[in-house]
């Protein structure tokens, strides 16, 4: 099985990495930097130099993964709010958690998703219950919650043009890194183990022919009610 990686150099990213290696699949993950990249090749993956905010660093996916069988693609790449953001956002804040969290997943959308439909296989999203429209009770985190809101809306659109893969959209939990913070409830190897599982177990619901309907799951695989 050939598991991609975007946005492997920490937390989850890497965790997840380093999970489909220990179960002996071929990883291919990317990073923005040469030392990112020189520890996830010391780990055993193939590597691939991609920024998501990029559009240009994003387009040339299409022809580095040329031919390949993609079984499992993860988009993991995500930026929070940063401490201290003003309500309404500054335009740096606006641009920075859209860039990364919105328009790098539409960028890499079109890029890999024919490589996963080579397989059949599985295109999972990172996204958040935070971008659940109908549960938000502050406005903290403003623009974190509309861009996994705008994210979910970009990858249910665009699963009908890829009728042979199954996407999903994924809630990590509230996890140890650098944007869950110390005081997060899991650690970035328990949200690992519990995304494959869950990308396992509903690998075996997906219809033959195709996939309209886009699962929003929990880390825990439960699904996530409404959007």
């Amino acid at each position: 099985m050939t598991v991609l990686v975007l946005g492997a150099s920490r937390g989850i990213g890497l965790a997840l990495v380093q999970q489909y290696l220990a179960a002996g699949e071929r990883v291919i993950a990317t990073a923005r930097d040469d030392a990112a990249l020189a520890h996830l090749s010391e780990l055993g993956a193939d590597t691939l130099r991609v920024d998501v905010t990029q559009p240009a660093s994003v387009s040339g996916l299409n022809w580095l993964l040329d031919g390949e069988k993609i079984d499992i693609a993860l988009y993991v790449a995500g930026r929070f709010a940063p401490e201290g953001a003003t309500f309404p956002p500054t335009q740096q804040v606006f641009d920075a958690l859209m860039h990364t969290n919105v328009m790098g997943a539409m960028q890499a959308l079109p890029q890999v998703a024919p490589w996963v439909e080579n397989a059949g296989g599985q295109f999972a999203f990172l996204s958040s219950a935070r971008g659940h429209i109908g549960s938000s009770t502050s406005s903290c985190a403003w623009v974190y919650h509309a861009s996994k809101a705008a994210l979910n809306k970009a990858v249910v659109s665009a699963q009908p043009d890829y009728p042979r893969a199954q996407f999903l959209l994924i809630h990590p939990g509230w996890v140890r890194t650098d944007m869950g913070g110390p005081e997060a409830l899991l650690g970035p190897d328990d949200s690992a183990h519990a995304i494959c599982a869950a990308l396992a177990q509903h690998k075996s619901r997906k219809a033959l022919h195709g996939c309209a309907d886009v699962p929003f799951l929990n880390w825990d695989g439960a699904a996530l009610d409404g959007w």
